[in-house]
């Protein structure tokens, strides 16, 4: 039995969409209020004991009794956010780095979690706690045993769920075949095979489109901007905020749907070659390249992004888990640089250099072949 998350469009009706949202915004005071609380205990006592999820678990009955309101939320899922809180609080304490921060419903992405009376129904409809039968969407037989769902709202005004599953995973045939991948940016992925898998720019494909809204969006934003001054300025009692603008609204969401859409095509591409590589191999060996280094290059710092190396690792890591397969991560120290024949080191090249022979031998190497097979003996 593994842990798998599906990823399900759901069409809930107008009431629906009103409770999901009062949802995100019941989610969202108890995170504030929680946070607020465990900052002002810290400044009176820092040695206070560290609290858990429990103890802010117990806090809750409290906060309904002041806010009766919130007796409306989904419960589980204010236990979820409690759960999320100290998470990212000890997370903080442990690398010292990204100390939790205050919510706003103004974050075009909202979403709460849900652990008990979540079923399916039939291939259609899906009951959630506290909105009862949606209708859903989604190109797979969902099986299993649902844990928890998550409850989403995109950026371009779409809702979620996101189910997580414990469920059985058949195991795919072996075939006692092991490969090296070196990761590029010309090719997303050469294998010690020397086959190359090429990159897509798929931001490129749609840029003339997206840049067409984007700067719709920007001379939206200075009008309304000069609006909402002219506002102030005579004080006018209700000032118009940037919400109240519908032109710059339908231009926000636009450019939202041309990244969501970028964003979607480069998955199903990157899911499309891991699953190709988890069913042709036994044993993958890919380089362990940080990204946060390299980007340091201005001129390729856009061309690294659109790759999603962290995105390729991670699709790798846990489909070899479910499968059966074995994943290892090999240091890129001079892979690029040593004869994968005698293993002479030849110094280091330019990027410019793409092939090179060997001094000592006399093998002619192609460069990106050369690390991948120097990255499968590693």
């Amino acid at each position: 039995m593994v842990l798998k998350g599906v990823k399900l469009r759901i069409y809930p009706n107008a009431e629906q969409q009103l409770k999901i949202k009062l949802n995100f915004g019941y989610n969202l005071f108890v995170w504030n209020q929680m946070l607020t609380m465990m900052i002002q205990r810290h400044e009176n006592n820092p040695q206070a004991p560290f609290l858990n999820a429990f103890a802010l678990n117990n806090l809750l009955p409290a906060l309904k009794i002041q806010y009766p309101w919130l007796k409306e939320a989904e419960s589980t899922s204010l236990q979820s956010t409690n759960h999320d809180l100290m998470e990212a609080y000890k997370r903080f304490f442990r690398n010292h780095k990204g100390f939790p921060k205050f919510k706003s419903r103004k974050y075009p992405k909202q979403s709460y979690q849900s652990k008990m009376g979540i079923r399916m129904i039939d291939s259609s409809y899906l009951r959630l706690p506290k909105l009862g039968v949606v209708r859903y969407k989604c190109g797979r037989k969902i099986s299993g045993k649902i844990k928890s769902a998550t409850i989403r709202l995109s950026a371009t005004k779409k809702f979620y769920a996101i189910l997580l599953l414990d469920t059985d995973i058949k195991q795919l045939d072996k075939t006692n075949q092991s490969v090296g991948i070196d990761l590029g940016v010309s090719d997303l992925m050469i294998t010690s095979d020397g086959e190359k898998y090429p990159t897509v720019r798929f931001d490129k494909l749609m840029a003339d489109r997206k840049r067409h809204w984007e700067r719709k969006l920007a001379r939206r934003r200075r009008l309304a901007e000069k609006e909402i001054a002219w506002d102030r300025h005579n004080q006018v009692l209700e000032p118009r905020t940037l919400a109240d603008f519908k032109n710059y609204q339908k231009a926000k969401t636009m450019v939202a749907k041309y990244n969501e859409k970028i964003a979607n095509q480069r998955n199903n591409y990157l899911q499309q070659l891991t699953k190709q590589l988890v069913t042709n191999y036994d044993v993958i060996k890919i380089e362990d390249l940080k990204a946060k280094n390299l980007i340091r290059n201005h001129k390729l710092v856009r061309a690294i992004a659109n790759q999603s190396w962290r995105k390729l690792r991670l699709q790798l890591e846990y489909k070899c888990a479910w499968y059966g397969k074995e994943l290892r991560i090999v240091s890129p120290y001079k892979t690029s640089q040593i004869c994968s024949h005698c293993d002479y080191d030849d110094g280091q090249h330019s990027l410019e250099i793409r092939e090179w022979t060997c001094p000592q031998c006399h093998m002619h190497h192609d460069r990106d072949i050369n690390a991948a097979k120097n990255i499968l003996t590693a």
